[in-house]
């Protein structure tokens, strides 16, 4: 018989009520929730009776099945965070006597440092929309926004008009875990910003109303594979070939900012990041800028 697909491997109780508690007490987005429920159906799936008599020995197989499958470094990374919280909240709840994962460790993460575009790319993508059209505004304010902010595309797409703070310039954003912040963005994302409000978002909305910033032409709001399909072709007529994707955007912002000498603090204040040492790869993408600055430019390199 062919074995179920770890997406089709049934729920436990145990693992619904974390789920449950993920998505109540934690406020995680629908996003993290499915992916952790991904995750807990493939330990399910390796672990005939997960819940309550796991060892160390059950999860380190498990954990060494993952590599034996090909998962990138950072999926099990993501993984084995899952199993952390899930069997965390169980010894909490007092469903098992001892948390058997405590001592599982992540691998290292970002061994391929994060893509980002360097400042010309970045004024390149930014121009390639029209400003003719209304989608071409909104699609310019989005991209300057994001540069200007490091904002998550899901971020960027659930903004409320009611966030932008214009006169102070800075939004107000919801993130991960249902974790408010406020990020402050330039005058070049600002000007891109009052032009669409001005020029773009009305015709876009056609006399509808909505409590977004960026619209669609029916009026709802734009969604983050509407986002990643537009970045995509504005990519192309950039002429930028490597892989583009939000995310790259994110890096991009983050690491300009600390190339440009900002502190880390500050940089994982605005990213939204729970732990500084997610922040910390972007002092390794600013080394090796500079290593290979020297490569190029001193005479003696």
């Amino acid at each position: 018989m062919q074995a179920k697909a770890p997406g089709r491997a049934p729920l436990s109780g145990p693992a619904r009520a974390f789920l449950d508690f993920c998505r109540v007490e934690k406020g995680l987005a629908a996003n993290s929730i499915s992916s952790y429920a991904t995750d807990l159906k493939r330990l399910i799936k390796n672990l005939p009776v997960p819940d309550k008599d796991a060892t160390q020995n059950h999860l380190g197989a498990h954990i060494q099945s993952l590599y034996n499958a090909g998962m990138s470094a950072r999926s099990i990374a993501r993984h084995i965070a899952t199993i952390r919280n899930f069997y965390g909240f169980l010894a909490r709840e007092g469903t098992i006597p001892k948390d058997p994962s405590e001592l599982l460790t992540p691998p290292r993460q970002w061994s391929i440092l994060p893509k980002y575009l360097n400042r010309e790319e970045v004024e390149r993508l930014i121009a390639a929309p029209p400003d003719s059209k209304p989608t071409g505004l909104r699609d310019r304010a989005m991209l300057e926004l994001m540069y200007a902010s490091g904002l998550r595309v899901s971020e960027l797409c659930g903004l409320e008009l009611s966030g932008l703070e214009r006169t102070l310039g800075v939004i107000r954003v919801v993130g991960k875990g249902n974790k408010h912040r406020i990020v402050p963005f330039g005058r070049s994302a600002a000007e891109a910003i009052d032009r669409y409000l001005r020029e773009g978002r009305g015709k876009l909305l056609g006399g509808a109303m909505s409590s977004f910033l960026f619209v669609t032409a029916r009026g709802g709001a734009m969604t983050r594979q509407a986002f990643w399909t537009l970045l995509k072709g504005y990519g192309r007529k950039a002429g930028i070939s490597a892989r583009l994707t939000p995310h790259v955007i994110r890096h991009s912002f983050a690491t300009h900012l600390v190339e440009g000498g900002a502190d880390l603090r500050s940089v994982q204040v605005m990213l939204g990041h729970a732990d500084i040492s997610t922040t910390q790869v972007y002092t390794h993408v600013a080394r090796r800028h500079l290593r290979e600055t020297v490569d190029q430019h001193h005479p003696r390199a």
